[in-house]
């Protein structure tokens, strides 16, 4: 009999909130370009050091939630996300913003080091990772639609990130602290946190961390610049921009749904690397578009898949390790990525044209598909599955010794013999095959 499931929803909440930011890239950008007299180019450095301080956050407490305490450490990162990006959004004066955005990116990156550890150590990562992703592209969708309507200014974006971190900031009381670990994590969990085992699956882990900033860098270097794409080389209004990536978002909706449907049905390997596959053509296309079908299509086929990959490599990096040190180091690695892309993207855009720098970020995502889908493949074998049973503790209980008396029988002579080659090889050919499995 199964233990009835329940969902983690402080941890969805968590990631919700950490991963608001990324979501949010090219309006906070291109507002920030807009808004302030920064170039293109200064936007994107701002950006990448929002996401970059981000990673680090997670660097630095992949392996320390536990000795925090869960609770706590959600608490001081969503006070700093909303600290910190509250005061980027009510100041014009760029140190200030620079920094705001900064802290609230060490914000952003301790509360999805806390949402990643917990959700490792659930009986089934992949569908809490999929709720965490419907509840992001969701709230990401309705900014969309409705950060055009509030008017001018490069505060809307950052105003809503902090918003959104006081509002998940409740929730934490569901959190265990420091010392119980217990409270949101299965009993085999609590098993692996109680030691202090070796990082397993070294080499498949750091493959997946190299494999994952690659990826995370040659897409959010185009999401971090689709905005001035559909304005400058499409030539749409940012309503209409607004109004494809809400419905691109929406899209996304749908694909996490049917990953959350298929689970593991079909493994690792093939959602990885077929869809790492589509996501370069969808590059390929976006960054290539010169009217509202071509930016529509590339735009919503991407953001369609781009989620399901996601939750499948979140899903194999918590495979690696339960206690959440790879999710979380893979998932630090990604944000590395994401904090280089809108960079990466504004200096390729320069220099080599938008559908130029499309065809170069496809490429790249072809070339690491191999060594994504190799490390799924590999550890298919190796790594337990999410849906696995979990580890029941029973008491162990007091059984009375009972005395039986023996009569003193002696043995026949016969039943000795000396030991030695003879009797090993006589044993060995009476009972063949008992080691095999």
């Amino acid at each position: 009999m199964s233990a009835r499931t329940t969902t983690p929803w402080p941890l969805v909440a968590l990631f919700t909130a950490g991963y608001l930011a990324p979501y949010l890239l090219p309006t906070t950008v291109g507002r920030l370009s807009a808004g302030l007299p920064l170039s293109a180019t200064e936007a994107g450095s701002i950006g990448s050091a929002l996401l970059l301080s981000s990673a680090t956050a997670g660097f630095l407490l992949a392996s320390r939630v536990d000795r925090f305490g869960p609770r706590g450490l959600a608490r001081v990162g969503l006070l700093l996300a909303a600290a910190g990006y509250g005061t980027a959004a009510l100041t014009t004066t760029i140190p200030l913003v620079v920094l705001g955005a900064i802290a609230g990116g060490l914000g952003s990156g301790t509360i999805t080091t806390v949402a990643a550890t917990g959700i490792a150590g659930q009986r089934d990562p992949h569908r809490t990772t999929t709720l965490g992703l419907l509840g992001v592209s969701a709230l990401a969708g309705a900014l969309y639609l409705t950060i055009p309507h509030l008017g001018p200014g490069h505060g809307h974006p950052l105003a809503a990130i902090a918003v959104t971190a006081l509002l998940v900031l409740p929730v934490t009381r569901r959190l265990p602290t420091a010392g119980t670990p217990e409270a949101l994590h299965t009993p085999a969990a609590r098993a692996l946190r109680a030691t202090a085992a070796p990082l397993p699956h070294r080499r498949a882990g750091l493959v997946l961390a190299a494999a994952m900033l690659c990826w995370s860098l040659a897409q959010n270097s185009l999401w971090g610049v689709s905005g001035r794409i559909g304005l400058q080389q499409a030539g749409l209004t940012e309503v209409t921009v607004g109004a494809v990536f809400a419905v691109a978002l929406g899209a996304g909706l749908l694909g996490v749904i049917g990953a959350g449907a298929l689970g593991q049905r079909l493994g690792r390997a093939l959602p990885i690397g077929a869809g790492t596959a589509l996501i370069a053509g969808c590059i390929a296309l976006s960054a290539a578009a010169t009217d509202l079908t071509s930016f529509a299509t590339g735009e919503i086929a991407w953001n369609t898949v781009h989620p399901v990959v996601l939750s499948y490599v979140i899903g194999l990096a918590a495979s690696l390790d339960r206690r959440g040190r790879w999710a979380v180091l893979v998932g630090s690695a990604s944000s590395l990525g994401t904090a280089c892309g809108p960079l990466a993207g504004s200096l390729l855009s320069a220099r080599v044209g938008y559908p130029g720098m499309g065809v170069i970020l496809a490429l790249g995502l072809l070339l690491i598909t191999a060594p994504m889908t190799a490390v799924a493949l590999r550890t298919r074998r190796t790594a337990p599955l999410p849906q696995e049973h979990p580890v029941v503790e029973i008491p162990a209980q007091e059984i009375p010794v009972v005395e039986i008396p023996l009569d003193a029988v002696p043995a026949p002579r016969t039943a000795y013999d000396t030991a030695g080659p003879r009797q090993a090889t006589a044993g060995a050919a009476a009972g063949p095959g008992s080691a095999s499995r």
